[in-house]
């Protein structure tokens, strides 16, 4: 009895692309959030119902409270549906679809990380280190509950999902690209050009932390002194320079994206000495910042007040107009950080 020795034929498993599905969910369980909101109209954290003052600051400011439930819904929840196209075989959506999810999930991504954010995020990474290390101080005298509010947590969330679909969209653009990549994303063009942007994203920080250390110094740079003297009295003065230092590390920080140590441990480090640095151990934290540093900036510059502070000649706000150009610079060093460093 004769048998049939051929295998069967196997199905190719086709396995969701983990980034755009978490991405997925992400948006798509916050919109459902923001849908009940929109329904019972409690629960929406940037109009007058928030807890704070500042709830609807920067580019909120020009979204209608009593719309805000329903636009977030609608954004979050289609922004879903262009995560979950980004799932399937590299073959799938057709060509003809690419360019419009692109443009979309794009549109969502800049929206979510840029225009939700505001200057709130980067104000909590800016204070993050001090408040940790001088909370068993009783240093500096905050309210912890008016700093860590919901409307805070939402933004971050927002800047999460943001982040969440621009990985999931930049992973799809590259299965699905026809023919060789461009020249400018080699290792060796990244590596040249990625050098520029680091050290463009290292300069500007340290011109906003001379200003606070210019304070620090007694020169009343950018202000009266009778201002200079009352930061004095009430200990503001140390909060500044405590703010100076933070940028001056994310410089150095920054400086690691083009340097041999962003890229192997150095060797004073016990256990992790001459180890790989995990790329995604760079990657995520600089984009964060980048972020979180060009919604700042977007926020300080559309601020009516920002205006009459530089026509009035406050040399202080002065190294926050170039916030912009901080954060691109800083995402295109930490994108030629990527593109030296991928598989």
């Amino acid at each position: 009895m004769p048998t049939n020795t051929s295998a069967p034929a196997r199905r190719d498993r086709i396995r969701p692309e983990p980034t755009a599905t978490l991405a997925a969910a992400w948006l798509g369980g916050w919109g459902v959030l923001a849908l009940l909101s929109a329904r019972t109209g409690a629960g929406y954290p940037f109009g007058a119902n928030a807890p704070d003052a500042d709830g609807a600051t920067g580019l909120l400011r020009l979204l209608p409270a009593s719309a805000g439930p329903s636009v977030f819904a609608a954004v979050l929840l289609t922004g879903a549906l262009a995560a979950l196209a980004m799932t399937g075989p590299a073959g799938w959506p057709p060509r003809s679809l690419r360019a419009p999810i692109t443009a979309y999930a794009a549109t969502v991504a800049l929206t979510l990380a840029v225009a939700v954010p505001g200057m709130r995020v980067l104000a909590l990474l800016g204070y993050a280190p001090m408040l940790i290390l001088g909370a068993p101080f009783g240093w500096p005298p905050v309210d912890y509950a008016q700093v860590f509010t919901w409307p805070l947590f939402a933004r971050l969330v927002a800047l999460a999902g943001g982040m969440l679909l621009a990985a999931a969209l930049l992973r799809w653009r590259r299965r699905t690209a026809l023919g060789p990549a461009p020249g400018w994303t080699s290792p060796r063009s990244a590596a040249r050009w990625g050098r520029w942007a680091a050290w463009t994203a290292a300069a500007i920080p340290v011109l906003y932390a001379l200003t606070r250390f210019a304070w620090l110094a007694g020169i009343p740079l950018g202000m009266p002194e009778e201002a200079l003297a009352e930061m004095r009295a009430d200990g503001a003065i140390w909060v500044g320079a405590g703010l100076g230092l933070f940028a001056v590390a994310g410089a150095v920080l920054t400086l690691g994206l083009v340097a041999r140590w962003g890229e192997r441990f150095p060797r004073w480090l016990p256990g992790l000495a001459g180890r790989r640095v995990p790329v995604l151990l760079a990657v995520i934290p600089a984009g964060l910042v980048a972020l979180a540093v060009l919604a700042a900036g977007l926020d300080v510059l559309a601020a009516p007040q920002f205006a009459d502070m530089v026509r009035a000649g406050d040399a202080g706000v002065l190294p926050m107009v170039l916030w912009p150009v901080w954060a691109v610079a800083l995402a295109a060093a930490t994108y030629a950080y990527q593109l030296r460093r991928r598989p």
